[in-house]
């Protein structure tokens, strides 16, 4: 019986990286996702770490960060636009969003536009995570205090502040609770 020449014989090791094959696979990478400068570097880094370096000069996955930035191909404010816009519909407060931000690497004169929307839709995320989640006017009964906790819980985890949960959780069923400014 014969098996398949893929099950015989080891995988091959990559052939390390120069500097052409880390400017594709920045592009290819680029290309892809919607990605952050920060988030591109630890990519490329991690990719030399995996294959190694063959160029004749170290490799320097800052500059050609910043070159695709120059370019159009990362975009810190944008990136910060669309993943603060996308986790706000999705029902998440302004101090998830900021920490979401954070982590990807945005700095904070990029992360600020971004902050700023998030922080005048707090109501309608509040809303919209209520609503997902079948809490306080959008729940099927009143709740009992052990429950009541852990839904201030899961709003305060949401990235809201407490006094917003409480009015959204406090709300009868059926009762959406009047806007406050």
């Amino acid at each position: 019986m014969t098996t398949s020449p893929s099950f015989d014989r080891a995988k091959k090791p990559r052939p390390p990286l120069n500097e052409t094959k880390l400017r594709d696979l920045a592009l290819h990478y680029v290309g892809r996702f919607a990605t952050t400068r920060s988030k591109l570097i630890a990519y490329l880094n991690r990719k030399i770490n995996e294959r190694g370096w063959d160029g004749p000069q170290p490799p320097d996955p800052v500059e050609l960060a910043g070159r695709l930035a120059e370019l159009g191909y990362i975009d810190d404010a944008g990136f910060a636009a669309m993943k603060g816009a996308a986790l706000t519909r999705r029902g998440f407060g302004t101090r998830r969003v900021g920490e979401a931000l954070r982590a990807a690497g945005v700095d904070e004169t990029d992360r600020a536009p971004a902050m700023d929307d998030a922080a005048s839709a707090k109501w309608a995320a509040a809303d919209a995570f209520a609503r997902r989640k079948r809490l306080g006017p959008y729940a099927a009964a009143p709740v009992e205090r052990e429950k009541r906790d852990k839904q201030i819980a899961a709003f305060l985890r949401a990235g809201h502040d407490y006094a917003m949960a409480r009015i959204w959780i406090d709300a009868a069923p059926g009762e959406i609770p009047e806007r406050e400014e």
